[in-house]
């Protein structure tokens, strides 16, 4: 009979979560990601229930990577919050299975584990697309996830500013309190983002919030929100100007509102370029737009699995 799963709580996967550990290992399953001619990573678009009464979703997010033995699911529930909400504008679970006998092995806090893989990613997408020694970053945006890409992107880059603008000054100030180095709060997006190196957009905004106009040629945008097919964060001439790249071409073909109402072509993966089928565009203008793949949080989510076992004496 199969053991009981483990239950691993929000503060210990803080505790076992770590940006260095992770960067290699998801710039690996990203790069497995893209390889559709292999069955390393076998994961389909993310499947969505409408929640009508709470202004929410739940998505279901499942992966199996064949090579690897990992059989994971995360079960996730966003929100399209009111401002000044003290709701949760994101919830997530990661379960993993046994891909032989299909017990669930453990189950994990997964809003450490979004957060981090997500924040991750993005600093990935920095790494191969973001012009050499970028200097300013801007962030739109003050939440969870704002302040998870603040603490990675100062982790994996020297900028000589960081910028953040939000659209509440409650917002800013607590980015900035929580934040552990200086930054420059914004009186408005514009003023945040001109003459950015590099621009990060975790809102909740269903409407653009990034302008083209005022994006620096040359700039990479990481856009994080706007995960629904009639949600926008970046407008129509950023979208139209820049060289996009996803972590998913089907997912934003199917999910993201900047790329569907945009009509933008998706010009490759993020694993497309780390397997070298695909160039970086690094003289150009870049968005990489984000929606968030299972294998991310597979990955992740095996991770603290493991280190959790090693902590525990546990083979």
């Amino acid at each position: 009979m199969a053991a009981p799963p483990v239950v691993i709580w929000k503060q210990e996967v803080q505790r076992l979560l770590h940006c260095r550990d992770l960067v290699p290992r998801l710039e690996e399953a990203l790069g497995k990601f893209s390889r559709r001619d292999s069955a390393e990573v076998i994961q389909p678009v993310r499947s969505i229930l409408p929640l009508q009464k709470h202004h929410g979703f739940l998505g279901l997010m499942p992966t199996y990577m064949e090579n690897d033995g990992v059989l994971s699911t995360k079960l996730v529930c966003f929100y399209n919050r009111e401002a000044g909400s003290t709701l949760p504008a994101a919830t997530a679970t990661v379960m993993l299975l046994d891909p032989e006998f299909g017990n669930v092995k453990a189950v994990i806090d997964g809003e450490d584990i979004t957060k981090m893989r997500t924040a991750v990613v993005s600093a990935i997408s920095a790494k191969l697309l973001m012009c050499p020694g970028a200097d300013v970053l801007a962030i739109l945006g003050t939440g969870k996830q704002a302040i998870a890409h603040y603490n990675v992107f100062t982790e994996m880059f020297q900028f000589k500013e960081v910028r953040v603008w939000s659209r509440t000054r409650q917002g800013v100030e607590r980015f900035c309190r929580s934040a552990s180095g200086p930054v420059t709060a914004c009186v408005s997006a514009e003023e945040a983002v001109r003459g950015a190196d590099a621009i990060v957009t975790v809102t909740s905004s269903t409407e653009p919030v990034l302008f083209g106009r005022w994006v620096k040629p040359g700039a990479h945008v990481a856009a994080v929100g706007a995960c629904r097919p009639n949600w926008r964060e970046l407008d129509e001439v950023l979208m139209k100007e820049a060289v996009v790249y996803s972590d998913s071409r089907d997912g934003a073909m199917t999910e993201s509102g900047d790329v569907i109402l945009s009509g933008a072509e998706v010009f490759a993966e993020l694993g497309d370029v780390i397997n070298g089928t695909k160039p970086a565009h690094r003289e150009k203008t870049t968005v990489f737009k984000s929606l968030g793949l299972g294998v991310e949080d597979a990955v992740s989510a095996q991770l603290v699995f493991h280190q959790w076992k090693a902590k525990a004496g546990l083979p």
